[in-house]
């Protein structure tokens, strides 16, 4: 049976097992969801401010105007939410180790955040904005990066052969990351 919760504020609100109730415009600050399966839940305009989640399970979840501040978020499979209005924005957040596959992250919004060793594939990042980004090691594979804006992010790599870049923005000297899988040498 799933309980609804609206309007509430949980603080350190610390659970293991699984949720999968439905919570609307809840705040959840300080709390530890790291290893939580959330399994059928609805999450509507929540906001998660300095919560652990890593290795969080949304199992079938619904993630509608979700943001994350100042929260890891490692190794958390994103393609396994509910597809349905998925809509989270990430500011100040560690994200290393995520999968976001064929998840549509259409004008979504990653702000000041690690995404190291991340897997972007088949994503619509269609204007999706980076903004002081550090991708180390992660993986852009057959994504559209269409008037995505990467020009104060960093260490990306991104194949333009297998991603779709029109009027995507991009800086030097990072910029450079675009032609790492031709193998050259530029001095």
């Amino acid at each position: 049976m799933k309980n609804t919760f609206n309007d509430q504020v949980f603080d350190k609100y610390d659970i293991s097992g699984g949720l999968n109730h439905e919570f609307d415009n809840c705040t959840f600050q300080n709390c530890d969801f790291s290893n939580v399966q959330f399994n059928n839940a609805e999450l509507v305009d929540c906001t998660f401010i300095s919560c652990n989640l890593a290795m969080t399970k949304f199992e079938y979840t619904i993630l509608n105007n979700i943001k994350f501040i100042n929260c890891k978020v490692m190794g958390v499979d994103f393609s396994k939410c509910s597809k349905a209005s998925f809509s989270p924005s990430f500011e100040n957040c560690i994200l290393n180790y995520s999968i976001f596959f064929k998840n549509n992250l259409k004008d979504a919004i990653f702000n000041n955040c690690t995404l190291q060793e991340v897997s972007f594939a088949e994503t619509n990042l269609t204007a999706a904005k980076f903004m002081n980004c550090d991708f180390t090691n992660s993986m852009f594979d057959h994504n559209i990066l269409e008037k995505a804006d990467f020009s104060t992010s960093r260490n990306y790599t991104i194949n333009p052969e297998i991603n779709k870049i029109k009027k995507a923005k991009f800086s030097l000297p990072d910029v450079i990351g675009l032609l790492n899988h031709l193998d050259i040498i530029i001095k």
